[in-house]
């Protein structure tokens, strides 16, 4: 792979290149995609979607959107410095074809700005949820029906797929969805693969898929334009990572190791004494031990580690990126960046503890069971209305249902494996609220 093809400004939809010498300083490409991002519906609802703690009724755990911004604002630090490294590197993107090293990290803050803009609601259960509606609950119906491919797309419903699809798709009446470059769509893809095979190596890009068959023409397009390596068996659309979507997926690493941390003290969950001692390992070689000490409460503590912890692992990821540029450009790097830091014992400590004291909390548990029945009875209702329509045998209460369901959501001329992903992304689209109000309204009662 090489940098010139990687950062390739184009669109979908396009027909004359795009050039970043020709791109208005004020408002470059790339600061478009972030600004798009910000301003679809999507993005919007993940202020009520969840990030660890569900439905959450204090004021300072974090929601999918507070989680994607700081995402975004630490892929933005990283990106840019990883830009000025490689400017130096390969001089002739700044001198011959104009590239910055703000360019680099606008790529990386769009990238992650939306990286969990598919993710369903109440957290990875959502995901998890939807897949077994599919795969063990009423919808196991429909395996006969779909191709193996596509039934593994219900059955492993993946929240990154489903972003892709967003940012590709939108409304369905957008061509192109929101058309942003490619490079950051590219930047996007973690796992550039579909559904199947499933894991068919230990490859980083390998551990989930990125793709459903809806869209497998679409990125196979992106793929091509932006000269990502093929990778797998001929078949299979599977291709390398672009090289930035390692510092998206550092971003979000560092964001959700030490923030989530962050949230299970401020809670109450995790000890502060017990906790700070795993925060300090990380940041030794820089904590001011006066200032530390003339803290007083706990909030102020974390927030000074927390803040401390994320510039170590910044720095960690930049000269990791760096080390294994040659090797990444190549589509060999196998690993997560942060999975081959020198801080990867006390990353994993620190996620160990927010395991067993956070995501597997009683609170935690609890909201996320009442996720699962709320899935489970909302697919129930719309995929039995794709059944009778198929069969043309739709009830009044189907036809109700339709009425109050996006426009066109379900299409009569449409096959049974497009009209399950519309109301499966339906639901995925949806908040957390808005989702239980939805149950609510279906069941004729409270939950």
């Amino acid at each position: 792979m090489n940098w010139e093809q990687l950062l390739s400004l184009k669109r979908y939809g396009d027909t004359n290149k795009r050039l970043r010498k020709e791109q208005d300083e004020t408002r470059l490409g790339f600061d478009v995609d972030y600004d798009r991002v910000v301003f679809s519906t999507e993005f919007r609802s993940l202020q009520d979607k969840t990030q660890v703690i569900p439905l959450s009724d204090t004021d300072f755990v974090h929601t999918r959107l507070t989680h994607s911004l700081e995402v975004s604002s630490v892929a933005k630090s990283i990106g840019r410095r990883v830009g000025q490294a490689l400017l130096k590197k390969y001089p002739h993107l700044e001198n011959v074809h104009g590239y910055q090293s703000n360019d680099f990290g606008a790529i990386v803050a769009a990238a992650a700005l939306a990286h969990d803009i598919g993710n369903p609601p109440f957290g990875h259960s959502g995901e998890k949820s939807i897949g077994e509606f599919y795969k063990t609950g009423e919808g196991l119906k429909f395996k006969t029906v779909l191709t193996n491919e596509q039934y593994q797309d219900l059955i492993d419903f993946e929240g990154n797929a489903h972003g892709f699809k967003i940012l590709t798709e939108g409304e369905g009446t957008k061509s192109g969805g929101l058309r942003l470059s490619y490079a950051t769509l590219g930047a996007f893809m973690k796992y550039p693969k579909e559904s199947l095979p499933k894991k068919p190596s230990s490859h980083i890009a390998d551990k989930k898929y990125g793709v459903f068959q809806s869209e497998v023409a679409a990125f196979e397009d992106i793929a091509s334009d932006l000269g990502l390596i093929k990778r797998g068996e001929q078949n299979n659309m599977s291709y390398s990572r672009h090289p930035l979507a390692y510092l998206v997926e550092a971003a979000d690493d560092i964001c959700y190791t030490i923030i989530d941390f962050e949230d299970g003290i401020n809670l109450g969950l995790i000890d502060e004494d017990y906790a700070l001692e795993f925060l300090i390992k990380l940041v030794r070689d820089s904590i001011i031990i006066d200032k530390y000490r003339s803290l007083t409460n706990t909030k102020d503590r974390v927030s000074y580690l927390r803040a401390l912890a994320i510039n170590v692992l910044v720095n960690e990821a930049v000269h990791l990126f760096m080390t294994h540029e040659e090797e990444i450009l190549k589509g060999n790097f196998s690993k997560a960046l942060m999975d081959v830091s020198k801080y990867d014992a006390q990353i994993k400590d620190i996620i160990k503890i927010s395991i067993e004291k956070v995501y597997q909390s009683t609170e935690v548990l609890d909201k996320e069971i009442v996720g699962y029945k709320v899935i489970h009875q909302l697919l129930n209702v719309y995929t039995q209305v794709v059944v009778n329509m198929k069969n043309d045998c739709l009830s009044n209460y189907d036809k109700l249902i339709m009425k109050v369901l996006p426009a066109d959501l379900i299409k009569e001329t449409a096959d049974v494996y497009t009209n399950l992903m519309a109301v499966s992304g339906y639901v995925a689209k949806m908040s957390d609220r808005f989702a239980i109000l939805t149950y609510r309204k279906l069941k004729g009662s409270n939950l």
